[in-house]
């Protein structure tokens, strides 16, 4: 329609140049052809349908008369579990979610996978697991290419996909980490919100780092050593150490490295903390202020890492965060750390 506007205007200008005459006759024709559809009725939430459940919430509507003609649905929601000033409240951002097809849907709590597609060659990564692997995948290449071609001679075996084999990286994905950043980052971005998971170590793990990234976190940047990223460090390898990082600058903790750690991830509110995830102990808290999306970020060397991701808050997480508020020890140091 625009364009067939912008042929058919022609504007006429007077001898005098006083008045500019457009001839609307066109598309006064071209309008009077069109059929409007009429407005739908807005829908209506059945409060009977919408279900809270652990870490998600699932939102139900109908509509007040049937309409086939309606193609999708929008679902604009706003967090409003914010502790600050009523005008900040107020203008927090709407979020929205397009195209949803049926009549109810379900928000969630964060749910991530890692990103393969990055991941250090050197490690083998399996959707919540991952594992250092010091032959970058090439040992269990090999050992299936010999079972194969076991037997055969001059005859090419047909292709295989190896449990052991990664897919190249997608056409336009970040580089993988090389050098000695043996990382992998979750695939799901934090842009707003409170989210946390949990991570357990293999036992014989000689080293480990757990912790979040911006995108921005270069092929060869370790966790903890840019400004871009700050995590907590396990060192089991020579000596054991368990410090948090970020900037290139150390905090040694002096408490016992659980056997699940628990991250807790406040985007909005500039705070990463790190808990017992049995015990819900606060192992350390960082302060700052996010200024670009993050990633959860996860570096292994000689031994691996299982997520569990989709959880709820924990309430106890969520108490000491309140009574917390950079008042501890480990609070109050972590500005040296993050400045």
């Amino acid at each position: 329609m625009a364009s067939a506007f912008r042929l058919s205007l022609k504007p006429k200008v007077s001898d005098n140049m006083t008045h500019l005459m457009v001839d609307f006759s066109q598309e006064r024709q071209m309008l009077q052809t069109l059929t409007f559809l009429p407005v739908p009725k807005a829908p209506e939430i059945d409060p009977v349908e919408c279900l809270v459940a652990d870490n998600s919430v699932t939102v139900a509507w109908r509509m007040p008369e049937e309409d086939n003609k309606i193609d999708h649905f929008i679902l604009e929601y706003r967090k409003t579990n914010f502790d600050g000033l009523p005008r900040v409240k107020d203008e927090r951002c709407w979020e929205i979610i397009d195209n949803i097809k049926g009549t109810e849907y379900t928000l969630s709590a964060l749910n991530f996978s890692l990103d393969n597609s990055s991941s250090h060659l050197n490690l083998r990564v399996e959707d919540n697991c991952v594992e250092w692997d010091p032959t970058g995948g090439k040992g269990q290449d090999n050992k299936m290419k010999g079972k194969e071609n076991k037997g055969r001679s001059g005859t090419p075996s047909p292709k295989r996909t190896s449990v052991g084999s990664r897919p190249p990286a997608v056409r336009g994905s970040r580089d993988r980490f090389t050098g000695e950043s043996y990382t992998v980052l979750g695939d799901t971005v934090i842009e707003s919100g409170q989210h946390y998971w949990e991570v357990k170590a293999q036992k014989d793990c000689k080293s480990y780092s757990v912790g979040v990234a911006y995108k921005t976190l270069g092929k060869f940047d370790q966790l903890g050593k840019t400004n871009t990223s700050w995590c907590i460090h396990v060192n089991n390898w020579l000596q054991n150490t368990f410090a948090a990082k970020h900037n290139n600058k150390v905090k040694a903790l002096d408490v016992t490295v659980p056997e699940r750690i628990g991250v807790f991830c406040d985007f909005d509110g500039g705070q990463l903390s790190f808990y017992d995830a049995n015990s819900k102990q606060l192992l350390y808290s960082f302060k700052t202020k996010f200024t670009q999306p993050l990633l959860p970020g996860f570096m292994v060397w000689c031994g691996g890492l299982s997520l569990s991701t989709g959880m709820q808050v924990p309430s106890a997480v969520r108490t000491l965060q309140k009574s917390e508020n950079g008042m501890t020890g480990s609070a109050s140091s972590l500005n040296i750390v993050t400045q």
